[in-house]
């Protein structure tokens, strides 16, 4: 069992007897009474992020997880098929368990995060940032040139972005795969 001390950003825990992941934490140590961890926990299941203070020295299950590269393969009625890059073996995943499938292509490499106790699917995370082409945008306008004008793009795999004026069809952008930003043009 660990404590308090050991909570950080991005590790799993049983909260409520239910797997979260810790999407934020401060760790507070007020000049009166005991120091505590102020959280923001994501629930896997249901995907709702609530806050919980823990107090300092409170006892939290940890859940060990590992982490597999796996390959995009395809989709079919009850998820997506990937395969693990060292064995070949194929495994389903349910779209729940996928934040933004829209970015997924063919033979895309990810990371699912597994719990290691129950061999449970926890997670899947992409690389931090996508190169995908734009296939359609926006015409811009004439006289629109104000600071940080943008115009909607179609990306290759159908997700719609906010780019800047200058991007056109063909063009390579880097995007955030957390937030689908856009970043910048790759040449």
């Amino acid at each position: 069992m660990a404590d308090t001390s050991d909570i950080k950003k991005g590790i799993y825990i049983i909260f409520n007897d239910k797997v979260h992941k810790i999407v934020d934490c401060q760790h507070v140590k007020p000049g009166k009474g005991p120091s505590f961890v102020r959280t923001k926990l994501k629930n896997l299941e249901n995907e709702k992020i609530i806050e919980n203070t823990f107090t300092s020295g409170v006892k939290i299950d940890l859940v060990r997880i590992e982490h597999r590269e796996y390959q995009y393969l395809y989709q079919e009625e009850e998820g997506f098929v990937f395969m693990n890059v060292e064995d070949c073996t194929q495994i389903h995943v349910s779209p729940e368990k996928i934040e933004n499938p829209l970015i997924l292509r063919d033979g895309m490499v990810v990371t699912l995060v597994f719990n290691s106790d129950k061999e449970e699917i926890l997670s899947l995370q992409f690389s931090p940032h996508l190169i995908e082409e734009v296939v359609a945008v926006e015409p811009a306008v004439k006289g629109n040139t104000g600071t940080h004008a943008t115009k909607k793009a179609i990306l290759e795999t159908g997700s719609t972005v906010n780019v800047p004026l200058f991007i056109g069809v063909g063009d390579k952008i880097k995007l955030s795969s957390d937030t689908l930003e856009y970043i910048e043009r790759v040449r």
